[in-house]
């Protein structure tokens, strides 16, 4: 896969908390780690990258949580995945060699790198609240 584990969890973590948050309802921790099947401690770390980066917001205290400002700018999703795995998440080697180029390419440079570049290019059209909206119509789903 292209993506870590930590950037899989963190784009359903933002899936998931716009689609029960958009009534401007808070949503707990605990909830979201059940949700999305994430181990607790694991997606708490995420969860604070997350707000640190501004793409979810959080509150403390009685009726606190994580939320997505519902008059927020649409999130595209590329903006989760440069928090979690980096600004250069696609220019990455598809079979992870710590040196792949132009002119030092891996066996499948090529063909990986096109499809790259269209991935990224749907990443950066793409934003949380349409995948949500998907989910919530029953097009698309976010668990097994």
């Amino acid at each position: 896969m292209m993506f870590s584990k930590s950037c899989e969890y963190a784009i359903k973590a933002a899936i998931y908390i716009f689609m029960v948050t958009k009534d401007g309802s808070r949503i707990g921790l605990k909830k979201i780690a059940a949700e999305i099947d994430s181990p607790e401690s694991f997606i708490a770390k995420i969860l604070q990258t997350l707000v640190r980066q501004g793409i979810i917001l959080s509150m403390k205290g009685p009726g606190g949580g994580f939320y997505i400002d519902p008059g927020a700018k649409s999130i595209p999703v590329i903006k989760i995945i440069e928090a979690m795995d980096g600004k250069h998440a696609f220019d990455r080697c598809g079979l992870g060699l710590k040196v792949c180029s132009d002119s030092r390419p891996c066996p499948i440079h090529n063909e990986f790198k096109g499809y790259s570049q269209r991935l990224k290019n749907l990443l950066m059209t793409k934003s949380v609240q349409e995948l949500a909206e998907s989910i919530t119509s029953g097009r698309a789903y976010l668990s097994d």
